[in-house]
């Protein structure tokens, strides 16, 4: 199994992220994707994974030096790794499985986003009309 590194940006720009992902920082207080608890111990996307900090950090030179070693913590322990250049955090070194996952998530929550939206905005259809309207689509391709 493989990793995905993703580029954080700008560290001071916070947000600023490729893809949109917004993975955990530390000290960042804008995460969707984990909840850090009354202890300030922070669950993650996976089904509450409890991050170790001093584990999943590590500076480029780790990475430049121990790839295969970090490639082997992450597909083991399925937690990202955030990679550090000068003290400040610059990529997430995340598995395959955990980024799909990560990825799915955020693709339903922006469908239920605009579904409210749509709800607000009063673009609604009644089942009957949604119904019809797949009917006519159908009828009108079997000709």
């Amino acid at each position: 199994m493989m990793g995905v590194l993703y580029n954080l940006g700008n560290p001071r720009n916070k947000g600023n992220l490729t893809g949109g992902l917004s993975p955990w920082l530390p000290g960042s207080q804008q995460n969707n994707l984990d909840v850090r608890s009354e202890d300030g111990t922070i669950f993650g996307l996976n089904g509450g994974d409890e991050m170790h900090i001093i584990d999943d950090i590590k500076p480029v030179t780790y990475l430049k030096s121990k790839a295969a070693d970090l490639l082997n913590q992450i597909n083991t322990t399925h937690r990202p790794v955030i990679i550090t250049q000068n003290g400040e955090p610059r990529a997430v070194l995340q598995d395959i499985k955990s980024y799909e996952d990560m990825r799915n998530a955020i693709g339903i929550l922006k469908l239920i986003s605009q579904g409210e939206n749509d709800l607000r905005n009063g673009k609604v259809k009644s089942q009957e009309e949604v119904f019809n309207d797949i009917e006519k689509s159908l009828e009108t391709k079997l000709k």
